[in-house]
């Protein structure tokens, strides 16, 4: 057997303490200080103030530490899935040979030119009066039908229907499945409200769930849409927007008729619990049976009273029916009495009537007898009978002119007892 080869240069053997500051070291004089993007993992807030978290992307990760002086003078609240840039100093944590990033700033990532952009949109809308409190609408308290836009695999929807499933279980529930992130998101919410908006036109929903889960202001961008701020205010019903966390304010909350601050306290703004009507039903029911119940005592005090005046029933019965005959003889003489004057008033009256008639045919008779004689005097045949004719055509028109008649035309004299046939022989001139 051989022995092995050995290296001609035998390798430095170090400490494990001095390796550890060596990189640090190394890390200090090549790297620091390092600014880094990254989305921030496992964060934890430390009793002390100090704040542990990761920074990770999708090829990897570094852990890193914030201590109390620099986290005092951050001006939002870090949370799990935000994407941040950080400003800090590489290290090693020498105990257990860590590599950290010990952060000494920290903002949302892209926050400023995105946040201005969302300042003046937010500046424009509001001038317009998109933000008006007037025209924001309450909800309703007892809802015949809850519309939701959201993502269909979002937490958000889950948080919402459990929400709603244990407070008000016989609401029905309408999806508008839309992209709550991404460039295609904006367009996507619009389609599907619209759509809501039609079912709310018929009458199958009356308040829309606008949610969302948290995240970065990139994540959150769809909701600050012109279009979609436009949209929100022309509903036909009240909109709730729940959309990020309590500390999150996207333009779409603004133009809402109501802001909830999380997608669950927004399912729990559009219902109320069912115990809540549950209870008062049960408050109104006790309520009217105590009513009963004293309606009821009322009423038995009222018939012991009544009874207690009441007495002997048979005697009662008995002064009442001699009362009632007493009522009956009165009645009986007063209508004989009435009908022996009714009667002897007709006999005056049929008695007068007939002197009356009497006179009133007297009277016609006579002027009927005058009419005859007057109608008499005009009938033109009197006339005739003192020796004067009438003469006429032979269509039996009367002759009044010479002018009328040409020589050889048959007439007709009419006299007395008869007519004559005559005819003019000879032309006749007026007189």
């Amino acid at each position: 057997m051989t022995e092995p080869s050995r290296p001609a240069t035998a390798a430095r053997i170090w400490q494990v303490g001095a390796l550890c500051r060596a990189i640090a070291d190394s890390l200090e004089a090549r790297f620091n200080p390092v600014a880094v993007r990254g989305e921030i993992s496992a964060f934890t807030a430390a009793s002390s103030g100090h704040c542990y978290f990761s920074l990770k992307d999708q090829q990897g990760q570094i852990r890193c530490a914030m201590f109390r002086r620099a986290a005092q003078l951050l001006d939002f609240r870090p949370r799990e899935g935000d994407s941040v840039e950080v400003l800090g100093r590489l290290g090693v944590y020498e105990p257990r040979g860590d590599l950290q990033l010990i952060v000494e700033s920290m903002r949302p990532a892209g926050q400023g030119a995105l946040y201005e952009q969302f300042l003046r949109l937010k500046a424009r809308l509001e001038a317009e009066g998109l933000f008006d409190a007037g025209r924001k609408r309450p909800v309703p308290a007892l809802p015949c039908g809850v519309g939701i836009v959201t993502s269909p695999g979002a937490a958000a929807l889950h948080d919402v229907v459990t929400a709603l499933r244990r407070r008000a279980c016989h609401v029905p529930v309408v999806l508008a499945p839309a992209a709550v992130q991404g460039a295609q998101a904006p367009g996507e919410l619009v389609q599907a409200l619209q759509a809501l908006y039609r079912l709310a036109q018929a009458g199958t929903i009356d308040v829309i769930l606008l949610v969302r889960g948290g995240g970065s202001i990139e994540d959150l961008w769809a909701f600050n849409d012109e279009r979609l701020a436009r949209t929100i205010v022309a509903s036909p019903v009240p909109v709730i927007c729940g959309v990020g966390h309590e500390t999150d304010f996207t333009i779409a909350d603004f133009c809402a008729d109501l802001r909830a601050p999380t997608p669950t306290a927004a399912a729990e703004l559009a219902a109320q619990a069912r115990e809540h009507w549950l209870e008062g039903l049960a408050a109104v029911q006790e309520r009217l049976a105590r009513a009963v119940v004293r309606r009821l005592d009322l009423a038995g005090e009222r018939l012991d009273q009544a009874t207690s005046r009441l007495g002997r029933p048979l005697a009662r019965m008995a002064a009442q029916q001699a009362r009632l005959g007493r009522a009956a003889h009165r009645l009986r003489f007063a209508v004989h009495r009435r009908l022996e004057a009714d009667s002897r008033r007709f006999t005056a009256q049929g008695v007068g009537l007939q002197g009356v008639a009497r006179e009133r045919l007297r009277r016609s008779a006579d002027t009927l007898e005058r009419a005859r004689l007057r109608l008499e005097l005009l009938d033109p045949r009197l006339v005739l009978q003192r020796g004067y004719a009438l003469l006429a055509d032979a269509a039996g028109k009367p002759v009044t002119s010479v002018g009328q008649v040409q020589v050889g035309q048959p007439l007709v004299a009419s006299v007395a007892d008869g007519d004559i046939p005559v005819t003019v022989t000879r032309p006749c001139n007026p007189s």
